[in-house]
């Protein structure tokens, strides 16, 4: 048969887009021409294919070879769609039946030994197969617990392009038949029973666990605020169905999965260093832009230590992230949108030469102070919801027999809040406290002028602005929830303003 179709998925971004592969042998002079908006990496595929082919016993057409890539406006880029290319070849030189080749989409990149290897972005890659309506998508073997995340699809992982040949021919064959991995417990992370002291740190960290806040933790060195920020993801709820599918193909197309436990349950945790690039932070790259940090936090938590020796640009980049939960970033050869829900955590030493003495050692002056801080914007920490300050740990609470709190009795009281509050947002499709648009808040959710006399008077000292006074009452509602309250009052009101804004007094 001297043309063949095989179907693979080209992927932008998080979005897969059904590509068709068409292999034409005609008679003329040996050549290969390959159109339909392939970049360098995919015209490349012909000498691996080449190669591919040769080792694995199946000779190279020596015909006039004519590959299409469609849909042609569609630009195709990676070693992905290697694997579909060597089958439309084999097929349109009667090699394998094409009528095995139905309903089926083919992902791999392959070795000049004829391997098959793993790719980046399986997952929502047979995602997209699924939705176009396959029902079969054929992925490398060590991608084939990932792509059995998929339902309704039967996937068939391959190690090498001879077992492959052999599985379509219908010989026996060294192939692996999908089916759902049961899922692992995940690993116990770090635990709040570490931390010693910083009773107002935990209720803060419990807080915003609960309503899914903001959090800024100013204080002196070795006064908790890293242990503190790497504790948050234990205590938050595990990701339901949909939330870790989502997060999974996060992590995949970004290449950072697990190959032993291929679905995230556990809600990430990302920790850049202050030396990172706006790129890597908030997503970037040549060609179609792969997720940063803040989408690899995407519900989880992304914690900025020594947040003011990061770059002004790295910080004021998340500004539009934190209000909208996305980020979308175009680039020449197109834009890509990545979703970025994440709870941010800032940390911060109250002046450049942090000394563990406080106010007493400290050698900077006011104006260095200022400086130093001055580095976070207002804009951006008016997005944050709670703002901590941190003393130094008492000799009492580290030399002392007490035993903290676990992470796992917190993560018990973290989840009734947030049932608490789904039920009551499910009016408005909401689930957590810190998603509930400001005008709800003033309308629906409208509390006693009684109770809000403190907040009307730090907005008009201009101690809040407008955001800041949503953000009190969203923390407001979150303590009620955390102790069983069916809204707010004025204690609440208090302790929500005691968090946005240090040194209050009611």
């Amino acid at each position: 048969m001297p043309l063949a179709r095989t179907s693979s998925v080209g992927l932008v971004g998080l979005q897969g887009h059904l590509v068709e592969i068409e292999a034409d042998l005609s008679k003329g002079i040996p050549n290969f021409t390959m159109i339909g908006l392939p970049d360098t990496s995919v015209r490349e595929a012909r000498d691996r294919i080449r190669a591919a082919l040769v080792n694995s016993e199946q000779s190279w057409p020596r015909r006039r070879i004519t590959i299409n890539l469609s849909p042609a406006t569609l630009p195709k880029r990676g070693s992905g769609f290697d694997l579909a290319l060597a089958v439309a070849l084999l097929a349109a030189a009667g090699v394998v039946p094409a009528s095995a080749l139905g309903d089926t989409a083919l992902l791999g990149e392959l070795g000049l030994d004829g391997s098959v290897r793993p790719l980046r972005g399986v997952l929502p890659s047979v995602l997209a197969a699924q939705r176009a309506g396959l029902h079969r998508v054929i992925v490398p073997a060590d991608n084939l617990a990932e792509a059995c995340l998929v339902p309704k699809v039967d996937v068939v992982g391959v190690a090498s392009l001879a077992d492959l040949v052999g599985y379509l021919r219908g010989e026996q064959c060294r192939v692996f038949i999908g089916a759902v991995a049961e899922e692992r417990p995940p690993l116990p992370g770090p635990d709040l029973r570490d931390i010693v002291g910083q009773a107002q740190g935990r209720r803060a960290l419990e807080v915003a666990a609960a309503g899914g806040h903001h959090l800024y933790l100013q204080g002196p060195p070795g006064a908790g605020k890293t242990m503190l920020a790497e504790r948050l993801s234990g205590i938050l709820p595990r990701l339901d169905d949909d939330e870790a599918l989502e997060v999974t193909a996060i992590h995949s197309v970004a290449g950072v999965l697990p190959p032993d436990s291929p679905f995230v349950r556990r809600p990430p945790y990302e920790s850049p260093h202050h030396t990172s690039s706006t790129a890597s932070i908030v997503g970037g790259g040549s060609g179609i832009a792969r997720p940063g940090a803040i989408s690899r936090a995407h519900r989880g938590v992304l914690f900025l230590d020594e947040a003011p020796e990061f770059a002004s640009g790295v910080l004021d980049a998340l500004r539009q992230p934190l209000e909208s939960g996305q980020v979308t970033l175009h680039r020449s050869g197109g834009q890509a949108r990545y979703p970025a829900a994440f709870q941010l955590v800032l940390a911060a030493n109250p002046c450049p030469c942090a000394s563990p003495g406080g106010d007493q050692s400290c050698v900077c002056t006011s104006l260095t102070r200022r400086r130093y801080l001055g580095r976070l914007s207002g804009p951006l920490l008016d997005r944050v919801d709670l703002h901590v300050t941190l003393l130094p740990v008492t000799r009492q609470a580290l030399l002392g027999d007490g035993v903290a709190e676990a992470s796992v009795d917190v993560a018990q009281r973290v989840l009734a809040a947030r049932a608490a509050a789904a039920e009551r947002l499910a009016v408005d499709g909401l689930r957590r406290n810190a998603d509930i648009p400001g005008p709800a808040l003033r309308r629906r959710w409208r509390l006693a002028r009684s109770t809000m006399t403190g907040v009307e008077a730090a907005l008009d000292r201009g101690l809040l602005s407008a955001r800041g006074v949503d953000r009190v009452l969203r923390v407001a509602w979150t303590l009620a929830d955390l102790t069983g309250a069916a809204s707010p009052g004025r204690s609440e009101l208090d302790e929500a303003m005691g968090m946005r804004l240090r040194g209050y007094a009611a």
